[in-house]
Order: C-alpha cells, then structure tokens, then sequence
C-alpha cells in the first residue's frame, strides 16, 4: 500500500517538472477552446467589359444658343413686328426694320459694318450676312437690303446693296460693292462679282451673273406680291413665340376687338 502511493506521487511530480507537456497543454488547450477567425471579403471581380467613353461623342452644351449677340457698343436692333426665328444669329450694327423676317439658320454678322433689313424684307433659312470694312471699289460697304426683297435660302451677301423690290434666288452670291436695282431678278445660283451692278428691271443669270432679258410688266408686279405672302406665312410662325402663359388670350381679344379673323 505504501509502495502505490509512492508510485503515484512520483508520476505527479514527473508531469509537473516537465518542460515540455505545459506548453503541449497550453498548445491544445487554445487549438480546442478557440475557434477559427473569419477569413477577410475577397473583392468583387472585375468587370469583363467595362463602359467605355468615346473620344468622338460630341459634348452638347444645353444653355441655349445666344440670338442677339452685342458687340461693343453695338447692339442688335428688331423691331417689334419683325421675325426672328430661334436659332438665327444677329450680331452687331444689324437692324432689322417692322414686317422684316429672318428665317432658322441665318446669321447677320455686323462686327465690320453694318446690315440693314427693310421693311417687309425676308432673308430665307442659312443665309449668310456680312460688311466689310470698305470696298476697292468705292462704293459703300454696308449690306443694304432695302423694302419687299426676298433673298432665296442659302444666299451669301457681302456689303452689297439689293434695292427695293427685287428677288435674290437660293444660293446666290453677291460680292463686295455689288448692286441690284429696283425691279431685277438675279437666278437662283447666281454670282455678282464686285462692283458689278444689275440695271433696274432685268433678269440676271449665271456664274459670273449676266443679263439674260428684260422682265415683263406682270413679272414686275408680282415681285413685292411674293414679298407680302411670306411676311402673311410669317405671321403664323410670329404667334407661336407668345410667353408660356395667358398672352395668347389677350391676342385673341384684341383680334376680336379689331375683327381681325382668328
């Protein structure tokens, strides 16, 4: 009995003298009682086809196109009763006088001299306007389109003077100095040099302009005729500018007060 007790105090004080069985303990103690952290979030993989910009997209600018646009001191003048579509540009010394019309696409530049639209006048859609500074020639060098001209779409005018009642065809081209006379024609896709005139009541013609014949008595009439029914269809795109309110209401009584037809 002696001897067991003996035996098993030695084994107690073997176990607890050891160097290496504490750390064991410890070692399988921490293994057993803690568990396993959590591994860290992989990142999302990336994108197979990711969204490219194109170089050649165009980057709008939706502030709006300026109409009036002043120079210095000069600002561009309209009267009250003249059209002026939208996205026409009128820039400097440019008067455009009452019944006047200036159609989309248009652009008066008066930054050099100035532009003149008569009454009842139209200048039809990419029209280009322009004055220089003086003519070789002498003659003067502001655009002048006087009363009941219609200047066909297209058209380059270039300090030239259009007298009244004459009719400018589409694509035409009239240069420095040049001069329409009262009652003349000049084809569509014709070409004035500089300083060449067209005597009153011909039709002219060609690249460089010619004369090609006299204009008869009923050809003559019809000129300002043309002029007055597109200052009519102009009135119909006038009414449509109205303020975004009640404005048209008040256009309406009016045109009732004055019997003018709805």
């Amino acid at each position: 009995m002696a001897s067991l007790s003996i035996l098993r105090l030695s084994k107690k004080t073997l176990v607890s003298s050891s160097p290496l069985v504490l750390p064991l303990q410890r070692l399988l103690s921490t293994t057993t009682t803690t568990s396993p952290s959590p591994s860290p979030a992989s990142p999302p993989p990336p994108i197979s086809n990711p969204v490219s910009v194109d170089p050649d997209r165009v980057k709008w600018d939706y502030r709006g196109q300026r109409g009036v646009v002043p120079l210095g001191q000069w600002v561009p003048k309209v009267a009250v009763d003249a059209y002026v579509a939208p996205n026409v540009v009128l820039a400097g010394q440019v008067k455009v006088y009452d019944g006047a019309s200036v159609w989309g696409g248009s652009v008066l530049r008066g930054d050099l001299n100035k532009i003149t639209i008569g009454f009842c006048s139209n200048i039809q859609e990419k029209c280009v306007l322009h004055a220089t500074w003086s003519t070789s020639t002498g003659l003067p060098a502001e655009t002048i389109v006087d009363r009941y001209v219609t200047v066909g779409a297209y058209t380059l005018l270039r300090s030239c003077t259009i007298e009244p009642e004459c009719i400018i065809g589409q694509h035409s081209i009239l240069m420095e100095g040049s001069l329409v006379e009262t009652n003349s024609i000049l084809e569509a896709g014709s070409v004035l040099p500089p300083g060449r005139r067209v005597p009153t009541g011909e039709l002219w013609a060609g690249n460089p302009a010619r004369f090609v014949r006299k204009l008869t008595h009923e050809e003559i009439v019809e000129i300002p005729k043309l002029a007055v029914a597109i200052n009519d269809l102009m009135q119909n795109h006038f009414s449509e500018f109205l303020p975004y309110s009640t404005a048209y209401l008040e256009v309406e009584k009016l045109k009732k007060a004055f019997s003018v037809s709805l």
